[in-house]
């Protein structure tokens, strides 16, 4: 009998993990999938849990199927209006199914619902703009993910990812070698350039504590030093924890809220043994509402708040050209038009667009916004992690569309993109659709170019 790869158990172990990764695109997990039994005692009682709250059982109940929210899904707009693409469908045909039938379901049911819930929703809540009775289909659709994680039925990149996080504490095998070796590696490389540059690691009542991505470790590792430089010529008092550093959570992506409740409190805990003022997490936007906007209840935070305060990049970026710790040289501004992506995550979930649009007034000379933007901008195509999702690539990249008419409809020469999801979705548009006369950038690399140098920073540019 083969090993058996696909059960409700989260993965816990190293040798977990590698022998999950061994299966090349999950295809014997997702055949074992077809072939796993509910267990749908067990489904009943965590229906009953999961919707005890009578916000949740209102919603299902007060959700008239008027069709309101139909053209606020870019999956309803990139499908040719397919009904079964219209938000209200998609929770009552899964979750509003799984709490009138009380888990009484089979597994082909299962299966479309882990199709629906992560192949047909990014959670990007826009939907809920235009809901009359203002209903939220990112929660019910989250509350269906954390059913079928629970119970096995979750994508294969997504299982790892969270078996990632609870092993290494990092949605990627990073260990804490690994980050700090990357730290000090950076500083090295960039020394010749920025004599003084320093990523000081574990310092004790700074003013910030930054967080980040852990695909810039493994990944992208010059967006590290592009924080170090920008916090350098700004003259902040600022560390990075040794432990507790990675922002992102596929947990939440995947449902997995133990996981996820963990990947905030190892944060939290850097936060209590370093006391910085301030926490400052990277260019991410599923990361921030991670740690911000969902993390303190994960906790148990009894205020609903981080422990200290938390700010999203652009909120950092932001103040630091307001208050003259960064300035721009004119002669350096962007020329070209360029266009802004709104993250879901920290734009319209958390409120962050007054940021993005200041910055742009100080770097940008033909900054032009899409057709939708700010609070009811469309997803990139490929948040709530449909980005990483093998099995749904055809649908991803369909969905994609949307996201690129909006950017070519603006004549844009650059979009800048502050958030990892966003940026990977983009990018991927640009090659799936063969668009070569657009780019794409995170703030850090535009800023680092356009700042003015203060006379006390020694700067040494390089040819």
């Amino acid at each position: 009998m083969s090993e058996m790869l696909c059960t409700p158990k989260p993965l816990t172990t190293k040798e977990e993990i590698h022998t999950l990764l061994q299966d090349k695109g999950g295809a014997k997990y997702y055949a074992q999938m077809k072939q796993m039994k509910v267990d749908t005692e067990a489904l009943a009682r965590d229906v009953e849990a999961a919707c005890k709250s009578s916000r949740t059982r209102t919603w299902l109940s007060l959700c008239a199927r008027c069709g309101m929210c139909a053209e606020s899904c870019f999956l309803y707009q990139a499908n040719d209006q397919d009904p079964k693409q219209v938000p209200s469908y998609k929770f009552q045909s899964t979750l509003g199914e799984l709490v009138r039938r009380k888990g009484q379901v089979d597994t082909e049911f299962m299966l479309h619902c882990m199709e629906v819930a992560w192949s047909q929703c990014t959670c990007c809540n826009r939907c809920s703009l235009y809901c009359p009775h203002g209903i939220d289909t990112g929660v019910l659709i989250s509350i269906l993910r954390g059913l079928l994680f629970k119970h096995g039925f979750v994508p294969w990149e997504l299982k790892i990812g969270s078996g990632m996080h609870r092993v290494y504490g990092a949605q990627m095998d990073v260990s804490q070698e690994d980050w700090l070796d990357t730290c000090e590696w950076m500083v090295d490389e960039n020394s010749d350039e920025w004599p003084g540059l320093e990523i000081p690691v574990d310092k004790e009542d700074a003013d910030i504590m930054y967080i980040l991505n852990a695909r810039e470790v493994k990944h992208y590792p010059d967006d590290i030093a592009k924080a170090a430089i920008l916090f350098h010529v700004a003259g902040e008092n600022w560390t990075v924890p040794s432990e507790g550093w990675e922002n992102t959570s596929l947990t939440m992506f995947a449902g997995d809220w133990e996981g996820a409740a963990n990947n905030v409190k190892r944060i939290y805990k850097s936060v209590e043994k370093l006391r910085p003022k301030t926490v400052v997490g990277t260019e991410c936007g599923h990361a921030h509402r991670a740690t911000v906007v969902e993390g303190p209840y994960w906790a148990g935070q009894p205020d609903g708040d981080p422990p200290v305060k938390f700010m999203h990049y652009v909120e950092w970026v932001a103040m630091a050209l307001r208050t003259g710790k960064l300035k721009i040289d004119p002669a350096k501004k962007i020329k070209v038009r360029c266009t802004l992506q709104d993250s879901c995550n920290y734009v319209r979930n958390n409120g962050l667009g007054k940021y993005t649009r200041e910055i742009m007034s100080y770097i940008a000379e033909d900054f032009v916004e899409m057709s939708s933007c700010g609070d009811h901008n469309y997803c990139c195509g490929g948040g709530g992690g449909f980005n990483g999702v093998g099995l749904y690539r055809k649908q991803r990249n369909v969905g994609l569309k949307m996201k690129l008419k909006q950017i070519q409809d603006t004549g844009a020469e650059l979009v800048i993109a502050p958030c990892h999801n966003c940026w990977d979705a983009i990018r991927d548009m640009m090659e799936e659709y063969e668009v070569h006369n657009i780019k794409w950038s995170f703030l850090k690399p535009l800023l680092v170019d356009m700042i003015q140098i203060p006379e006390n920073i020694e700067h040494n540019p390089q040819e």
